[in-house]
């Protein structure tokens, strides 16, 4: 097999359905369609969504059209796939801001001259009652009801809403609409990956092939995700990315050479060596973290960062460049949410319960003054001087 072809099948992947028919596709030279589809769930993409983003620009540059397919319509429905609880339905006005630079966020990976970019709202705002209809006919209810996540909240006496069930046929519809050859998903997506190979032979087309990849970790070991807060974002400032990826668990080093980063397997292989040979995995983090801010930010960023990252935890010194910011809050919680160092006032008050929280270097209570001057620091890497 074609060495390109085979890293495409193989690296970060988890399974291939149909394995040898996309092979045999691929090896033919013919021009494929591959599909992928990412609802704006949040303003921003992380490097975990950048795992098949990166698969897909692999596809891209072995001459296949790629097709990226932000999902406007599906984004309000809301896919509850990895969901412990329903998710509730988004509206018009948050989907609109969070999918704002959403084509711009991609185009740090994809060739923007070769993708074509689709949202769903094209073909599923006009779907009628009775096409769903049809599509629902290919299902069971066990089949729905058999899936994991749903299964577990079912015997937990939680609800489960009759849109979270029609979810993956929108999702399957949209492979009938872009004419996919392939689609390209995480592993908690096979249902809905599978539902496109089952619809599209209903419009008489040949039924897609899937590429499904592992899911990546973030920064706190569970699944990355925005609502969890673990993301390392696309759009994160160089410092703020290198400090996050030098977050990351020692035993995630070698995985996420592998997925977030185009250093070469043999390479890798030569990484997971050192470690396992007592190399220090603080020294192989900071080759990752450039690695990674190189790749979304350029080297020259990526050297600063790793100067700032050393400056401020190795040699435990403030940052070179700290921002100031004119604030109107008197009381530290109400501070700390204006300066965005906390998303809430709740999160400001568990920052300070757990001592996360400093001014000029000593750790604060909700009591302590603030006054102009003071520099507040939040973890390790977020600082502001207050004026």
């Amino acid at each position: 097999m074609n060495q390109k072809i085979n890293e495409l099948l193989t690296r970060c992947v988890s399974e291939v359905i149909d394995a040898k028919h996309l092979q045999k596709q691929l090896e033919s030279g013919k021009k494929l369609r591959i599909k992928l589809g990412i609802d704006p769930t949040s303003p921003n993409l992380h490097i975990g969504r950048a795992v098949a983003l990166w698969k897909l620009r692999q596809f891209q540059d072995l001459g296949h059209q790629v097709v990226f397919i932000v999902g406007d319509s599906t984004g309000l429905v809301g896919d509850t796939s990895d969901k412990d609880a329903e998710r509730p339905m988004m509206t018009q006005e948050q989907l609109k801001v969070n999918m704002k630079t959403y084509a711009q966020q991609a185009f740090k990976i994809l060739d923007s001259k070769k993708t074509e970019v689709r949202y769903n709202s094209e073909w599923l705002a006009k779907l009628g009652f009775l096409e769903i209809a049809r599509m629902a006919n290919l299902f069971g209810l066990h089949e729905v009801a058999s899936r994991e996540i749903i299964a577990k909240r079912m015997a937990a006496g939680k609800r489960v809403s009759f849109h979270e069930m029609l979810y993956p046929l929108l999702q399957g519809y949209d492979s009938v609409a872009v004419e996919a050859d392939v689609e390209l998903g995480g592993t908690d997506q096979r249902f809905n990956l599978l539902a496109g190979r089952r619809i599209q032979p209903l419009y008489k087309q040949a039924p897609q092939d899937i590429l499904m990849m592992n899911l990546l970790e973030g920064i706190d070991g569970r699944k990355m995700s925005s609502s969890w807060g673990n993301v390392i974002n696309l759009t994160d400032e160089p410092n703020d990315m290198f400090g996050k990826v030098m977050s990351i668990n020692d035993n995630l080093i070698v995985k996420y050479f592998e997925y977030t980063t185009r250093v070469p397997l043999d390479k890798i292989k030569q990484i997971e060596k050192e470690l396992k040979t007592g190399a220090n995995p603080r020294d192989i983090k900071k080759r990752l973290a450039e690695e990674i801010v190189t790749l979304y930010h350029g080297a020259k960023a990526a050297k600063s960062a790793a100067k700032e990252w050393a400056q401020v935890f190795s040699n435990k010194e403030k940052p070179s460049e700290i921002v100031e910011m004119k604030v109107k809050s008197k009381d530290l919680v109400s501070i700390l949410v204006e300066t965005k160092l906390a998303a809430s006032k709740s999160e400001a008050h568990r920052l300070l319960a757990q001592k996360g929280v400093k001014i000029d270097a000593k750790v604060a209570t909700e009591s302590s003054a603030v006054k102009s001057g003071n520099i507040l620091q939040v973890g390790k890497r977020k600082f502001i001087k207050i004026n």
